[in-house]
């Protein structure tokens, strides 16, 4: 028995997202946003996964959104590898839904509340020694709340759960363990199949219970998101590899940025042209009179254009 590895993207829309997974999700978003208890009773998943209609590699609407029966609504999400302004990018997520429940000339009344449940493979808060993180508006000195919980940001670090199976306990922890663990599973262990609802997730995730061409879309995603993040790894690694050993040779400040700078043009113009292909000589003049900071930042960005276009907004 092998399991789909639900931290890929594709995979988590699957199993948390599908049209028989309000059960599934009710369950989850309990143990992650209230610490187990069975606050929420029932909820309707937004643009459920359809095994009917499979989605593409291209396609970027792989986070599951959800209406709670009191009109909440929460988004959620899982990101494998970390990415430029990753942050910016969950605020603007929930202020968009948030502001999107509203069409004009309605009354601010009819807005309900947002939450955004972001699940991520990489550190995030280094200060904070919790795998599970939770914010809202409040003052900054004295730390009471405002808008009664409005907008809620919540973020599960992965990485931080350090928990074997005989040491998961709880609901939250049990659900942790099967995002961390589930493909590295070769039966439902008991402890887990004692929850309906992640014994349900496991029989979804259940390779034998997929189609062909659901596994190698998720073989293919996986694959595809690790290359990036490895990628990513690299090039960070090599360019402060190669910046150290610039500065080292040239022994002044100007020379190691004049360096960093050299070879970070060369790296994104390799990156590139792997990715894109020929690049136009115009734009690779506007990248070669980028500062240091926004070609690291291109490094990083790379990885999600699909095309020159893509590239012309990101100079823009």
């Amino acid at each position: 028995m092998r399991f789909i590895n639900p931290k890929v993207d594709y995979a988590f829309k699957k199993i948390f997202g599908s049209k028989q997974s309000q059960d599934i999700l009710i369950s989850f978003l309990n143990a992650i946003i209230y610490g187990g208890e069975k606050t929420i009773k029932s909820l309707t998943i937004v643009n459920p996964y359809n095994p009917g209609q499979v989605i593409s590699l291209k396609d970027t609407y792989l986070d599951v959104k959800a209406v709670l029966a009191d009109g909440s609504i929460v988004l959620i999400e899982m990101q494998i590898a970390s990415m430029t302004a990753f942050n910016k990018r969950v605020a603007y997520n929930l202020a968009k839904a948030y502001s999107n429940q509203l069409v004009k000339g309605e009354d601010y009344p009819l807005l309900n509340p947002a939450i955004a449940v972001t699940i991520t493979d990489f550190i995030l808060f280094p200060k904070s020694e919790a795998a599970i993180n939770k914010f809202v508006f409040q003052e900054e000195t004295k730390n009471f709340p405002c808008i009664d919980k409005e907008l809620r940001l919540i973020f599960l670090e992965l990485p931080k759960f350090k928990k074997d199976l005989s040491q998961s306990k709880s609901l939250t922890d049990k659900w942790i363990y099967f995002l961390k663990e589930a493909a590295t599973l070769e039966d439902i262990p008991e402890s887990l199949e004692e929850v309906s609802e992640i014994k349900f997730a496991l029989n979804l995730a259940q390779q034998a219970n997929m189609t062909v061409e659901e596994l190698e879309i998720v073989d293919r995603r996986g694959m595809m998101l690790q290359d990036e993040k490895g990628r990513i790894t690299y090039a960070q690694e090599e360019g402060i590899k190669k910046g150290k050993e610039e500065g080292r040779e040239e022994g002044r400040k100007e020379g190691k940025i004049e360096g960093k700078i050299e070879q970070a043009i060369a790296l994104v113009s390799r990156l590139l042209t792997k990715r894109l292909g020929e690049i136009p000589v115009t734009i690779s003049s506007q990248i070669e009179n980028l500062p240091l900071e926004e070609l690291e930042n291109l490094t990083e960005d790379i990885f999600d254009f699909h095309g020159l276009e893509d590239l012309e907004n990101w100079l823009k």
